[in-house]
């Protein structure tokens, strides 16, 4: 599959170059970006890899499908551009500014006869896959309640306007994850943190509790402005708890420089000192770490274009995680549950 990246910026360089490379079945077929410091970069990063200064470039030079990982505001135009060209897109989080315009670039893409997925790549991150590996083994019996927490000390990255705030941005992940592990969602309750930005007002922090439809209750939460970094997850049920409080593990060795295509078998492993803890009536036991692979996502979805499996994220379950997000936005606004229709 030839794949053409839309954006070179922090998400395109850090989160979906190293990776698309890493992907079996998959060609970075060319960049966007019309930035000469990101042109250079990307020049020297992936030399022979075409650079284009648009779109609408790049679909000229032929793709079977894009990514499009610029800023939130400019998303719906370009994959409304790529979608009517008969290409296939991921579109990165939040793909669209609320579940209405997110269900409109469905649509489109339906009636194109095209893919459409959503970079929710945090289904494959290291503690989630390990969490999903107790919750299918039935070790802690009936769930009850899952809870997710995920703080970093970023004031400085805080994105104001419409398509900015923290919910928005790791919220999305956090709550998709949610979702992804428990189904959807039958009420929404939320409080929000706010600060005065130069920009403009917006959210630093969050607690949003989903019921699932399942009866499992997800509580998720964030901060970037209160100078706290952590990582936890907990899972209860009615035969035992996991708690685990692994790193960032494929975020952090991206930052750092490491690429999964240089040893993709030992890539995404938590270190064992930080593996979670199983306690059931048997004891307390550690859980060794499941394998992060945000290149499975793309693997994956070169899959599906080529119509030989699912699609890792469709449109559609993207679309519910932004019905969580507008029904968490306006339960802090109101001070009530939202129900979310079936």
């Amino acid at each position: 599959m030839k794949l053409g990246l839309v954006g070179f910026g922090f998400g395109g360089r850090i989160f979906h170059a190293p990776f698309i490379t890493a992907a079996e079945g998959v060609e970075l077929a060319g960049i966007v970006t019309r930035s000469p410091a990101r042109r250079a970069q990307a020049a020297e990063e992936y030399p022979g890899v075409p650079l284009y200064d648009s779109l609408t470039d790049l679909l000229s030079a032929g793709v079977d499908a894009v990514v499009i990982t610029t800023p939130p505001e400019t998303r719906r135009e370009l994959v409304l551009e790529a979608v009517a060209a008969g290409v296939h897109v991921v579109a990165d989080k939040p793909f669209a500014p609320n579940a209405e315009v997110g269900r409109e670039l469905v649509k489109a893409a339906a009636d194109a006869g095209v893919i459409l997925n959503v970079f929710h790549n945090r289904r494959w991150d290291t503690d989630i896959r390990t969490l999903r590996s107790v919750v299918d083994s039935g070790a802690v019996g009936k769930v009850a309640r899952f809870e997710s927490r995920f703080d970093l000390d970023q004031p400085d990255t805080l994105e104001a306007g419409p398509a900015g705030g923290l919910l928005r941005d790791l919220g999305s992940h956090l709550v998709d994850q949610a979702l992804w592990l428990f189904g959807p969602a039958a009420r929404v309750y939320a409080t929000l943190d706010w600060v005065d930005l130069d920009a403009g007002r917006t959210d630093s922090g969050f607690f949003v509790t989903v019921a699932h439809r399942n009866g499992v209750k997800s509580h998720v939460s964030a901060t970037k402005s209160n100078r706290l970094v952590a990582r936890e997850l907990r899972l209860l049920g009615s035969a035992g708890s996991y708690v685990s409080q692994q790193s960032d593990v494929q975020a952090l060795a991206a930052m750092a420089g490491k690429r999964p295509a240089d040893d993709p078998a030992a890539w995404g492993y938590e270190e064992e000192s930080r593996w979670g803890t199983l306690t059931t009536a048997a004891g307390r036991v550690r859980v060794p770490s499941e394998q992060g692979a945000y290149q499975a996502y793309y693997e994956q979805f070169a899959l599906a274009v080529a119509g030989k499996g699912p699609e890792p994220v469709p449109g559609a379950e993207a679309v519910h995680t932004l019905e969580v997000l507008d029904a968490a936005r306006l339960s802090d606004a109101e001070g009530r549950s939202v129900d979310i229709a079936d």
